[in-house]
């Protein structure tokens, strides 16, 4: 199955655009990069990682997709605490990041189950 035909895939390359375009105007450049690198990391790792032939490369890139989705988290609590994203927003991106987060937590347990 094509990469691009997962949910999981789909909802993080999402939020990824909906990030770059709010953080377009902004002159904030260190926060900017950092954030926008974060998001782009999780759809780009659970695509390297689907495109592997073995279960444990594909695991290996869904740890490193979960490990951005946590430092996106932390960049949006840390983005709306200092007013750089509005609460309605931050909020709304934080709880899309955990159900992602979720997916991704989910297409591991499958890949270890595979393995057993």
């Amino acid at each position: 199955m094509p990469v691009e035909n997962l949910a999981i895939w789909q909802r993080s390359t999402a939020q990824c655009i909906a990030i770059y375009k709010y953080f377009m105007p902004s002159r904030e450049y260190g926060f900017k990069e950092q954030i926008t690198r974060s998001a782009l990391s999780i759809p780009s790792n659970i695509a390297e990682g689907m495109e592997r032939l073995s279960d444990r490369e594909k695991y290996r890139f869904l740890e490193i997709a979960k490990g951005s989705s946590a430092e996106l988290s932390t960049q949006i609590y840390i983005g709306v605490g200092i007013g750089l994203i509005d609460e309605q927003t931050g909020h709304a991106w934080m709880r899309e990041n955990k159900e992602i987060a979720a997916m991704i937590a989910g297409l591991m347990k499958t890949l270890l189950a595979a393995r057993s």
